[in-house]
Protein backbone atom coordinates (compact mmCIF):
# COMPACT_ATOMS: atom_id res chain seq x y z
CA UNK A 1 0.00 0.00 0.00
CA UNK A 2 1.17 3.47 -0.78
CA UNK A 3 0.87 6.25 1.70
CA UNK A 4 -1.34 9.16 0.83
CA UNK A 5 -0.35 12.73 1.55
CA UNK A 6 -2.67 14.30 4.09
CA UNK A 7 -3.48 17.26 1.89
CA UNK A 8 -6.70 19.04 2.87
CA UNK A 9 -7.70 19.19 -0.82
CA UNK A 10 -7.23 15.48 -1.36
CA UNK A 11 -8.88 14.41 1.90
CA UNK A 12 -11.86 16.72 1.33
CA UNK A 13 -12.29 15.53 -2.24
CA UNK A 14 -11.88 11.91 -1.16
CA UNK A 15 -14.54 12.32 1.54
CA UNK A 16 -17.02 13.81 -0.95
CA UNK A 17 -16.24 11.15 -3.54
CA UNK A 18 -16.58 8.42 -0.94
CA UNK A 19 -20.07 9.59 -0.02
CA UNK A 20 -20.98 10.06 -3.67
CA UNK A 21 -19.73 6.59 -4.58
CA UNK A 22 -21.81 4.98 -1.82
CA UNK A 23 -24.89 6.78 -3.18
CA UNK A 24 -24.00 5.76 -6.75
CA UNK A 25 -23.67 2.14 -5.61
CA UNK A 26 -27.11 2.16 -3.98
CA UNK A 27 -28.73 3.90 -6.94
CA UNK A 28 -27.18 1.50 -9.47
CA UNK A 29 -28.31 -1.60 -7.60
CA UNK A 30 -31.87 -0.36 -7.02
CA UNK A 31 -32.09 0.91 -10.62
CA UNK A 32 -30.91 -2.44 -12.00
CA UNK A 33 -33.31 -4.46 -9.86
CA UNK A 34 -36.27 -2.35 -10.95
CA UNK A 35 -35.08 -2.32 -14.57
CA UNK A 36 -34.86 -6.13 -14.61
CA UNK A 37 -38.59 -6.27 -13.87
CA UNK A 38 -39.44 -4.24 -16.96
CA UNK A 39 -36.55 -4.84 -19.38
CA UNK A 40 -38.57 -7.05 -21.73
CA UNK A 41 -40.31 -4.08 -23.36
CA UNK A 42 -40.30 -0.31 -23.59
CA UNK A 43 -43.16 0.50 -21.29
CA UNK A 44 -43.49 3.75 -19.32
CA UNK A 45 -41.46 2.45 -16.37
CA UNK A 46 -38.57 1.26 -18.56
CA UNK A 47 -38.52 4.55 -20.46
CA UNK A 48 -38.50 6.52 -17.21
CA UNK A 49 -35.66 4.42 -15.83
CA UNK A 50 -33.65 4.68 -19.04
CA UNK A 51 -33.89 8.47 -19.02
CA UNK A 52 -33.34 8.70 -15.26
CA UNK A 53 -30.01 6.83 -15.27
CA UNK A 54 -28.06 9.36 -17.36
CA UNK A 55 -29.76 12.22 -15.50
CA UNK A 56 -28.53 10.73 -12.23
CA UNK A 57 -25.08 10.58 -13.83
CA UNK A 58 -25.38 14.32 -14.58
CA UNK A 59 -26.09 15.09 -10.93
CA UNK A 60 -23.22 12.86 -9.77
CA UNK A 61 -20.80 14.47 -12.23
CA UNK A 62 -21.80 17.95 -11.04
CA UNK A 63 -21.12 16.98 -7.41
CA UNK A 64 -17.85 15.34 -8.45
CA UNK A 65 -16.76 18.41 -10.44
CA UNK A 66 -17.46 20.73 -7.52
CA UNK A 67 -15.48 18.51 -5.16
CA UNK A 68 -12.62 18.16 -7.63
CA UNK A 69 -11.89 21.86 -8.01
CA UNK A 70 -9.34 21.69 -5.20
CA UNK A 71 -7.43 18.72 -6.62
CA UNK A 72 -7.38 19.42 -10.34
CA UNK A 73 -9.34 20.46 -13.35
CA UNK A 74 -12.90 19.15 -13.52
CA UNK A 75 -13.04 19.75 -17.31
CA UNK A 76 -13.65 16.09 -18.17
CA UNK A 77 -16.43 15.94 -15.61
CA UNK A 78 -18.08 18.86 -17.41
CA UNK A 79 -17.79 16.83 -20.62
CA UNK A 80 -19.50 13.96 -18.80
CA UNK A 81 -22.33 16.30 -17.72
CA UNK A 82 -22.90 17.38 -21.33
CA UNK A 83 -22.69 13.84 -22.72
CA UNK A 84 -25.09 12.48 -20.10
CA UNK A 85 -27.59 15.29 -20.71
CA UNK A 86 -27.46 14.61 -24.45
CA UNK A 87 -27.85 10.90 -23.71
CA UNK A 88 -30.97 11.44 -21.60
CA UNK A 89 -32.54 13.33 -24.48
CA UNK A 90 -31.25 10.80 -27.00
CA UNK A 91 -32.64 7.87 -25.03
CA UNK A 92 -36.03 9.58 -24.74
CA UNK A 93 -36.10 10.07 -28.51
CA UNK A 94 -34.74 6.57 -29.21
CA UNK A 95 -37.51 5.05 -27.09
CA UNK A 96 -39.95 6.11 -29.82
CA UNK A 97 -38.04 3.93 -32.30
CA UNK A 98 -37.64 0.78 -30.22
CA UNK A 99 -35.13 -1.20 -28.23
CA UNK A 100 -32.41 -1.37 -30.94
CA UNK A 101 -32.27 2.44 -31.11
CA UNK A 102 -32.13 2.67 -27.32
CA UNK A 103 -29.27 0.16 -27.21
CA UNK A 104 -27.31 2.17 -29.77
CA UNK A 105 -27.67 5.40 -27.80
CA UNK A 106 -27.00 3.61 -24.50
CA UNK A 107 -23.94 1.94 -26.01
CA UNK A 108 -22.50 5.19 -27.36
CA UNK A 109 -23.01 6.76 -23.94
CA UNK A 110 -21.36 3.83 -22.17
CA UNK A 111 -18.33 4.15 -24.44
CA UNK A 112 -17.89 7.91 -23.96
CA UNK A 113 -18.75 7.96 -20.24
CA UNK A 114 -16.50 4.95 -19.65
CA UNK A 115 -13.59 6.64 -21.42
CA UNK A 116 -14.11 9.79 -19.34
CA UNK A 117 -14.32 7.75 -16.13
CA UNK A 118 -11.13 5.89 -17.05
CA UNK A 119 -9.18 9.09 -17.77
CA UNK A 120 -10.44 10.88 -14.66
CA UNK A 121 -9.58 7.87 -12.48
CA UNK A 122 -6.08 7.63 -13.94
CA UNK A 123 -5.49 11.29 -13.10
CA UNK A 124 -6.69 10.64 -9.53
CA UNK A 125 -4.49 7.61 -8.84
CA UNK A 126 -2.50 9.46 -6.18
CA UNK A 127 -5.69 9.98 -4.19
CA UNK A 128 -6.15 6.24 -3.82
CA UNK A 129 -9.20 4.08 -4.39
CA UNK A 130 -9.18 4.65 -8.14
CA UNK A 131 -8.27 1.23 -9.53
CA UNK A 132 -11.89 0.09 -9.36
CA UNK A 133 -12.87 3.22 -11.31
CA UNK A 134 -10.15 2.56 -13.90
CA UNK A 135 -11.38 -0.99 -14.38
CA UNK A 136 -15.01 0.12 -14.42
CA UNK A 137 -14.30 2.75 -17.08
CA UNK A 138 -12.59 0.18 -19.29
CA UNK A 139 -15.43 -2.30 -18.84
CA UNK A 140 -17.94 0.43 -19.68
CA UNK A 141 -16.21 1.06 -23.00
CA UNK A 142 -16.38 -2.65 -23.84
CA UNK A 143 -19.98 -2.95 -22.64
CA UNK A 144 -20.96 0.02 -24.77
CA UNK A 145 -19.58 -1.68 -27.85
CA UNK A 146 -21.52 -4.83 -26.95
CA UNK A 147 -24.77 -2.81 -26.62
CA UNK A 148 -24.29 -1.35 -30.09
CA UNK A 149 -23.55 -4.79 -31.54
CA UNK A 150 -26.45 -6.32 -29.59
CA UNK A 151 -28.85 -3.81 -31.13
CA UNK A 152 -28.58 -5.77 -34.40
CA UNK A 153 -29.41 -9.10 -32.77
CA UNK A 154 -32.78 -10.71 -33.33
CA UNK A 155 -35.17 -9.72 -30.51
CA UNK A 156 -32.80 -7.43 -28.58
CA UNK A 157 -33.71 -6.73 -24.96
CA UNK A 158 -32.73 -4.25 -22.31
CA UNK A 159 -31.55 -6.96 -19.91
CA UNK A 160 -27.88 -6.25 -20.65
CA UNK A 161 -28.45 -2.55 -20.03
CA UNK A 162 -30.01 -3.44 -16.68
CA UNK A 163 -27.13 -5.77 -15.89
CA UNK A 164 -24.60 -3.09 -16.86
CA UNK A 165 -25.44 -1.07 -13.76
CA UNK A 166 -24.61 -3.84 -11.28
CA UNK A 167 -20.85 -4.17 -11.88
CA UNK A 168 -20.58 -0.39 -12.11
CA UNK A 169 -22.31 -0.10 -8.75
CA UNK A 170 -20.03 -2.71 -7.21
CA UNK A 171 -16.97 -0.86 -8.50
CA UNK A 172 -18.31 2.35 -6.93
CA UNK A 173 -18.73 0.49 -3.62
CA UNK A 174 -15.18 -0.90 -3.72
CA UNK A 175 -13.77 2.51 -4.57
CA UNK A 176 -15.79 4.16 -1.79
CA UNK A 177 -14.39 1.70 0.73
CA UNK A 178 -10.85 2.22 -0.54
CA UNK A 179 -11.24 6.02 -0.45
CA UNK A 180 -11.81 5.82 3.32
CA UNK A 181 -8.09 6.12 3.98
CA UNK A 182 -7.67 9.18 1.76
CA UNK A 183 -10.79 10.76 3.28
CA UNK A 184 -9.23 10.47 6.74
CA UNK A 185 -6.05 12.13 5.45
CA UNK A 186 -3.82 9.16 6.29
Amino acid sequence: MSSIAASPGISGTALTLRRLYFVRFAFAIVWALVMFTTAANLGPLAITLLVLYPLFDVAAAVIDARASRTTGSPALLHVNVAVSLITAIGVAVACTSGIPAVLRVWGAWAIVAGAVQLIVAVTRRKMGGQWPMIISGAISVLAGASFILGAAAPNPTLMNAAGYAIPGGIFFLISAIRLGRAAKGN
